[in-house]
């Protein structure tokens, strides 16, 4: 675990749900959500995460996730990498044995997150308006455990998506997930060219928001 003489973060909040999304969908969950984000995506959907918050120590982080004895935890945010403890946390759920995942907007180094934890990262897309942002290096870095993950607003993004998709060999190196932006792209239509195209890669439909709508905490 990493040594820091401040084990506190800013959390957003901490809740306990299903995952709607990974290949986890549908497991109970339990979610870390932290505050704060450098990217200002045209579809984000956690924009009340980019301030606020409160600060909470690394013990009173584990012993609220702890409170709902899960089996998955995942670390989200806002953009988890820009806290500079959550390699502590990260490390320290492992330790306690939990089966960690992180989410992440692909734009900060994933080469030094505990090899233990599940990395899933979002590829932006051109209509996301932070495509510029990708930080490709972190493709040297996927393990098979871990997930690419495209947020898809329209045509040229699946069009986009299916370039980079080939070009780097991405299902080679884990599972690729490809999502329809809620309200931009029909999950029929993007299923639709997913199979006429033959693509190696897992359509994902947000559960969550299919339960709940967007409701915060689920």
């Amino acid at each position: 675990m990493n040594k820091t003489t401040d084990d506190t973060l800013r959390i957003s909040e901490i809740f306990f749900s299903l995952q709607g999304e990974t290949s986890r969908v549908g497991w109970p969950t339990v979610f870390v959500r932290l505050t704060g984000c450098p990217l200002r995506c045209t579809y984000c959907d956690t924009s009340y995460a980019f301030t606020g918050g409160q600060t909470r120590s690394l013990p009173a982080i584990l012993s609220a996730v702890a409170q709902h004895t899960p089996r998955f935890v995942t670390v989200t945010g806002g953009e988890p990498l820009a806290q500079k403890n959550v390699h502590a946390l990260l490390s320290s759920l492992c330790d306690a044995g939990y089966e960690v995942s992180l989410e992440t907007g692909g734009m900060l180094d994933v080469s030094t997150v505990d090899a233990r934890v599940s990395k899933i990262v979002d590829l932006k897309t051109p209509a996301s308006g932070e495509m510029i942002k990708n930080l490709w290096t972190n493709l040297q870095h996927l393990n098979p455990h871990d997930e690419i993950k495209f947020v898809l607003c329209d045509e040229a993004d699946y069009q986009w998506a299916k370039q980079v998709l080939n070009e780097h060999q991405l299902s080679k190196k884990c599972d690729v997930l490809f999502s329809p932006a809620q309200g931009s792209l029909s999950p029929k239509e993007l299923a639709a060219w997913i199979l006429r195209d033959q693509l190696p890669v897992r359509l994902q439909v947000q559960l969550h928001k299919i339960l709940w709508g967007n409701e915060a905490g689920r």
